[in-house]
């Protein structure tokens, strides 16, 4: 009997050990989600002003795609959508999500001055979804989460959807202390005086990393920045004051774009200084993954939440323009048009320093299977219904990824959007305003600004994208603003 007992206790500890290596073949999982970063704010996108050398190198040995986007204008809808890999609309966030606290009287004001009445979103990512965090802690990975969560309050936070570490993730969407310590932050100890929060979070990541370089790990890490206030990092903000001097336009060129004003060049240099420290940050956690040697065995994917804030509802908000330009993009943060969801997205896959530039769309529900795909676990279509994994597109194995994108913001926006919705197919692109019940259509291969509308050109086109985006928003249950009968 003991020699039966031990032989099995043998081949548990065989299988174990088995189990132990196998998992240690799976490569590290590295998210890093930038909050308001546009897609013309990196010099790998195009910038001139704005510096990022260390994320222009992570860009010369990964995949860059030209043609990435969020799944929505605004922030905790993407964010709903990358933990998910479904559509913000399926799940019921298509807005930015604020405290359940009535809102200010101001605001109802505002509300009741509206042609539409906005539909209801939900005030937190709902617990019965399995996350990326949950699928990763389930196959053993140590899972961990830094910066902006915005995706509840308390009971909804990052710990409580699959990550077993957070620093700093909670309800706000800005960070309620400004980018230096005290922090004012519920889920983040302040820090020395003088600390910068880009600084404190890359860390907590770098602690992390080094507490688990033993094991695969899963690190997300979501930096405030460049999300507003525009708070310099004063170490590199003289840098940029000079560099601005040099500048053609140094002040804010501004057009009207509908109920809101775009600025059509980079020129501050506080924005510019907190992209510098983020790239520096970015520099810093690879410098770490390397020296470890763990650097060549993780997936990186690195992206923005939505589009840059270039566009506002006033010339000024407290005297202050809007920060960055996207231009040749059409419009910014809180607008369908490419410039609120086209972002920058550069994936590094395990194994592999190749570097190419991928055409083809992807999308923020597009991460969840990817992450699967890569790490062997295996997919779970039932759960990012909505998504793809663009493994084999990066293994060269097709070309082809989303026909149809659909965009759904049935909102009103600082920004001067008014509740609508898009979609893409093809070359082609689609935006309908509920407001006016307006349509229009273009041809983004040949007018990547959106300034030829062809629904008269292309009236088949146009009723068939019509007839695409009306069965799209009916099967996913998408709500419809309604008609404010007190609006003067």
């Amino acid at each position: 009997m003991t020699r039966i007992f031990y032989i099995l206790f043998c081949f548990i500890l065989i299988r174990c050990a088995h189990g132990n290596n196998q998992l240690s073949k799976k490569p590290n999982v590295v998210f890093i989600l930038v909050d308001d970063l546009g897609w013309k704010d990196l010099g790998c996108y195009g910038s001139s002003f704005y510096e990022t050398p260390n994320i222009d190198l992570l860009a010369s040995q990964s995949y860059r795609f030209t043609n990435a986007y969020s799944s929505n204008p605004v922030c905790s809808p993407t964010r709903a959508s990358i933990m998910t890999g479904k559509h913000p609309s399926r799940i019921g966030i298509t807005d930015w999500i604020t405290p359940e606290n009535p809102p200010s009287e101001s605001w109802n004001k505002l509300r009741k001055n509206q042609k539409l009445i906005q539909p209801k979103n939900k005030h937190a990512l709902p617990l019965e979804e399995f996350t990326m965090a949950e699928a990763l802690q389930t196959a053993g990975y140590p899972t961990f989460y830094a910066g902006k969560w915005h995706l509840g309050d308390e009971g909804f936070f990052p710990q409580d959807q699959g990550f077993q570490i957070n620093k700093g993730g909670h309800i706000k969407g800005s960070p309620p202390g400004g980018y230096y310590t005290p922090y004012k932050n519920p889920q983040l100890k302040d820090g020395p005086k003088g600390e910068y929060l880009t600084d404190r979070l890359t860390d907590e990541s770098i602690a992390f990393i080094e507490e688990n370089k033993e094991k695969p790990f899963f690190l997300y890490l979501a930096f405030y920045t460049v999300h507003t206030p525009i708070q310099p990092n004063l170490k590199f903000l003289k840098k940029f004051k000079q560099k601005r001097k040099l500048l053609k336009d140094s002040l804010p060129i501004k057009i009207k774009e509908q109920k809101g004003f775009t600025v059509l060049n980079q020129y501050n240099a506080s924005y510019a200084s907190m992209v510098y420290a983020l790239d520096q940050n970015i520099g810093r956690l690879i410098d770490k993954l390397n020296s470890l040697k763990l650097l060549e065995n993780t997936l990186i994917i690195f992206t923005s939440d939505n589009g840059g804030l270039s566009t506002l509802i006033s010339k000024t908000v407290n005297g202050r323009s809007a920060p960055t330009s996207v231009l040749p993009l059409r419009a910014g943060k809180g607008w369908a048009y490419e410039g609120g969801i086209r972002v920058p997205l550069i994936i590094k896959p395990p194994n592999n320093f190749q570097a190419k530039i991928i055409d083809a769309p992807a999308n923020s529900m597009d991460y969840y299977p990817t992450v699967l795909d890569y790490t062997g676990i295996g997919l779970n279509p039932g759960q990012h219904m909505d998504g793809i994994s663009l493994k084999p597109l990066l293994d060269g194995k097709t070309e082809v990824t989303h026909k149809q994108i659909f965009w759904d913001f049935p909102h009103y926006h600082g920004s001067g959007w008014t509740p609508g919705r898009a979609m893409r197919n093809g070359p082609w692109k689609l935006i309908y305003f509920f407001e006016n019940d307006i349509y229009e259509l273009y041809n983004l291969d040949n007018d990547i600004g959106e300034q030829n509308n062809l629904v008269s050109i292309y009236p088949e086109r146009f009723e068939e994208m019509k007839k695409l985006l009306n069965v799209w928003s009916e099967e996913i249950n998408s709500k419809k603003p309604m008609i404010n009968k007190n609006f003067k």
